[in-house]
Order: structure tokens, then sequence, then C-alpha cells
């Protein structure tokens, strides 16, 4: 389970290479006590119950992947435009048009021949899902949609070739899924297709037991709207601005509960320290 983690204050520019370890060091230590402040000024999340849809099959380098789609009210609908409308603005490359969905996480289940495969849930509005029913254009861009969201979220390189179960609206069960009471749901957008950039990470062991990261990210200029959650094999940073991701594996097994964070002015990188779990 990743724990969200807070970014410290920002290194300023008037700090020697010298001064600037002790100084991380001294912030990261600062921020245990703002860490705990910030878990409970956290949006309060709402649990759904999506309903099946219909569910679409594909693969990856690593087998068999079935995507449901699924609907729920508690899920903001998009703006409502007519299709000529929205074709236009897909022809002008316009990004005003936005389809909130929630992307679930993988669960192993079995395909009709009893082999092993993966499926995902991915939830839009149900009043947006009825009327995605009668349109084959609003389903295929919902399915190109959902499969570039679960390929940005998760790492995966899904082929862009898939085809719709006729007989079977989903596979393997539908679980729950959390999504803001704030009604921020994850959001694709149209007209930035490509998606946010994936920043460069430096990653090397500074002790044994303590792994260190510098992510260059040269378009920020502060820790302001970074997001940053370490589980114990991965890390996972973004930001408001949707101008980078990164979802890495990490080879060895973190203290997720004491790792932190900083943010460097001057050099427009943000500095990880990952305490390592004893290997037992």
């Amino acid at each position: 389970m990743a724990d969200s983690k807070l970014l410290a204050p920002e290194l300023s520019d008037a700090e020697s290479m010298g001064d600037e370890t002790v100084r991380f060091q001294e912030l990261l230590l600062q921020a245990s006590k703002e860490l705990q402040q910030a878990q409970t000024d956290r949006p309060e999340s709402t649990q759904i119950q999506p309903q099946p849809g219909f569910c679409i099959k594909t693969n990856s380098s690593e087998g068999k992947v079935f995507i449901n789609i699924c609907h729920s009210p508690s899920i903001p609908p998009p703006v409502d435009v007519t299709e000529d409308q929205l074709l236009q603005m897909l022809e002008e490359d316009q990004a005003g048009f936005r389809i909130p969905m929630s992307l679930g996480e993988p669960h192993a289940e079995l395909d009709a021949k009893g082999q092993g495969c993966t499926a995902y849930d991915v939830a839009v509005n149900s009043n947006f899902y009825l009327r995605m029913q009668n349109s084959d254009f609003l389903r295929e861009l919902v399915v190109t949609i959902a499969r570039e969201g679960l390929e940005d979220k998760y790492g995966l390189q899904l082929n862009p070739e898939w085809r719709m179960l006729k007989y079977r609206p989903f596979l393997g069960s539908i679980s729950q899924q959390n999504i803001r009471s704030q009604q921020r749901p994850r959001i694709q957008e149209l007209g930035t297709l490509q998606g946010p950039e994936r920043p460069y990470m430096n990653l090397w062991l500074e002790a044994p037991d303590l792994l260190l990261a510098e992510i260059d990210l040269p378009k920020l200029d502060g820790a302001q709207g970074l997001t940053l959650e370490i589980g114990e094999n991965h890390l996972v940073m973004g930001d408001l601005q949707q101008l980078y991701h990164l979802n890495a594996s990490i080879p060895l097994r973190i203290n997720s509960e004491a790792s932190r964070a900083a943010f460097h002015h001057r050099r427009k990188q943000l500095m990880v320290s990952m305490p390592l779990l004893s290997v037992s």
C-alpha cells in the first residue's frame, strides 16, 4: 500500500554542495511531523460499486488483458456536447473536452479457457455510458482513453487492437473503487493524449541501508502541486499541471514510512531519500 509523502520546503540557491547534503537531511527529518499533519488534511474519498457495462479483450507483452468498461452515477459526467462538436474539437486539437473516469487496480482472473489473465475495471458516468451505448464513435473514444490511461498509470504497453466480448459484460468480479469526494476523479484530457513527460531519475545507494534518487524536473519552479507516493518497491510521482508522470519499479524493499523528499530550487530536482528494509 503506497503512502503519500509530504514534500519538504525547497533548498535555497545559496547553499553549497556540502551544506546542501546536511540541509537536505535536516529537511527530511523536519518533514516527518508535517507528514502526519498533511495526512489528516487529505480529501475524503467515497467508495463506489461500479456497474458492469461491456468488456474488451487485448494483450500486452505479459499476456491477455481484459478491460471492464463500467459505470457509476457517482462519477461526474463530461460536458454535454454533440458528436459533431466533439469531432470539431478533436480536429482543431482543442483540450476543452474531458471524460472523468476511475481506473481500478489490476486483478488476476481466468479466461474462458481457464488460462491466467489480467483484468482492469474502468468506470465512467452512468448517463454518459447510456449515451455511449448508442454511439460507436464514443465507445471507440472511451476505450482509447481508458487504454492510454491504464498504460500511463501502470506503465503498460497494451496492444491498440481490441475486440468486445459478445456474451460477457465483464470478466471476473468488479471491485469497489474509491473516488475523491471533492469530485476530482482521474481524468484523461483529449487533445493531449500523448500524456505527461516521463522525467529522468538518477538512483543510487548512498549506504547499504539508504537509497537516494534525483528526479529532473526542469519545467517546474517549485514543489507546489507535486505529488509523490512511495511503496515497498515502487515510486510514483506526478504534478497537478500534468507536465510529468513517473511510475518506477524499485528492485529493493523500501521503508515507505521513513522515506522523505525535498525540492531543490536551483537545480530543479526532486531529491528523495528512501531507507531500506532489512532482508529477512
